[in-house]
């Protein structure tokens, strides 16, 4: 009989230090043992939090210090030896890292930062969508890794968790170019497996004490879901986290491409759920994309419902400061945001038969002012298939 994949869900309601070191001291333990999971390997081991950007903790954009104040406390304790590090969306890694307050932790623990900056293309022939990628040097120079993702919505792949946090392994602008290579969002799950299945991350550990919702994953809202996940499958903490904010967990689709290509499973019969009663913890009212997603066609008949179906960035005026990101972010050649005015009075104006709907723009817009609009034909079928 198949061994099933463990996955710890542990009630934790607030960012308490003692109470999160309780909480992961307990999740390893279920799923494992420090000894169990990392063998001999005790040198070089890389904490990965999510890093998107420099936004206050309290945001819910990144992984909140305390979760890594604990996990890195609990993995000292255990002599192992640790460096950290994260590719933000904007921004230089050492002032994101401070202004999220990760730094502060981690020179108090004396963890320090790796190199996130530079990296080298590294091959990988068993890659089924992508054969090569460019790897930041911390990572290239660890021995294994530690992924602390952060449950959040997301505008194209619908939620971010423990598969996608690893697309900040890749340094600085070379992630953009993955959505002008990869626009359909299945191309681009299988690029994020390939990519798990290149690194091989030890353990995850979600923080999901705190998680966004809605305008995700940077300028959504903070609701309380009052837990932390542990497992060493990718694809079973992911799986597990969508039951909890009432998604079918096939509506990801890096949860079925994962479990076919041997990633993880996604399969909930084969996965064994420990630690507290996660029914009790399942957030039905968590706003989060739940509607029909077209598959991917080269046809007429797709690139027309696909208009009608797929929603699309829309800058909100009011909210916009005209800091020109979004351009700057725009990944496509020409890009499909521009200004009118030399003057920048008015906010950048979208060329929609240029966008690959990426949602590039609205996740690193600092002010909140991107956000998803659904076409009136898409709000119907929500209704109707709400599931």
């Amino acid at each position: 009989m198949l061994e099933k994949s463990k996955v710890a869900v542990i009630k934790c309601e607030q960012y308490d230090c003692n109470e999160v070191i309780q909480a992961v001291r307990r999740g390893i333990d279920l799923i494992g043992s420090i000894p169990a999971i990392f063998g001999d390997i005790r040198e070089k081991i890389l904490l990965k939090p999510n890093a998107l950007s420099g936004k206050a903790p309290e945001k819910c954009v990144t992984t909140h210090p305390e979760v890594f104040r604990a996990v890195a406390t609990v993995l000292k304790e255990a002599s192992i030896e640790l460096q950290y590090g994260d590719s933000p969306g904007v921004g230089r890694v050492a002032g994101v890292m401070s202004k999220i307050g990760i730094k502060q932790v981690a020179d108090e623990l004396d963890i320090p930062l790796a190199d996130f900056e530079n990296g080298e293309f590294v091959s990988f022939p068993d890659g089924y969508r992508i054969k090569q990628f460019k790897i930041a040097d911390g990572v290239r120079d660890c021995n294994a890794i530690v992924s602390l993702p952060k449950l959040k919505s997301h505008g194209l792949t619908r939620m971010t968790g423990a598969v996608k946090n690893q697309f900040g392994c890749i340094p600085g602008f070379n992630k953009p170019e993955f959505h002008v290579k990869l626009p359909n969002v299945a191309d681009f799950s299988e690029m994020l497996v390939d990519l798990n299945l290149l690194l091989k991350p030890k353990l995850f550990i979600m923080d999901a004490i705190q998680s966004m919702e809605g305008n995700g994953p940077g300028s959504g809202e903070p609701v309380n879901t009052g837990f932390l996940l542990f497992s060493t499958d990718p694809i079973a903490i992911d799986t597990v986290a969508c039951l909890l904010v009432n998604i079918q967990p096939d509506k990801v689709l890096t949860n079925t491409i994962g479990t076919e290509r041997g990633l993880g499973t996604g399969e909930v019969a084969n996965i064994e759920i420990l630690g507290d009663n996660w029914r009790e913890m399942v957030r039905k009212d968590f706003d989060i994309d739940r509607g029909p997603r077209l598959a991917s066609k080269s046809s007429w008949k797709y690139s027309l419902l696909r208009q009608l179906l797929t929603s699309k960035p829309v800058i909100d005026d009011k909210l916009c400061r005209r800091c020109n990101l979004c351009v700057e972010q725009c990944p496509v050649t020409p890009k499909a945001l521009s200004w009118k005015n030399e003057d920048h009075k008015n906010p950048p104006v979208y060329d929609y038969s240029l966008c690959i709907r990426c949602y590039c723009c609205q996740e690193i817009c600092p002010y909140g002012a991107i956000y998803n609009r659904s076409p009136l034909l898409r709000k119907i079928l929500d209704v109707i298939y709400p599931f």
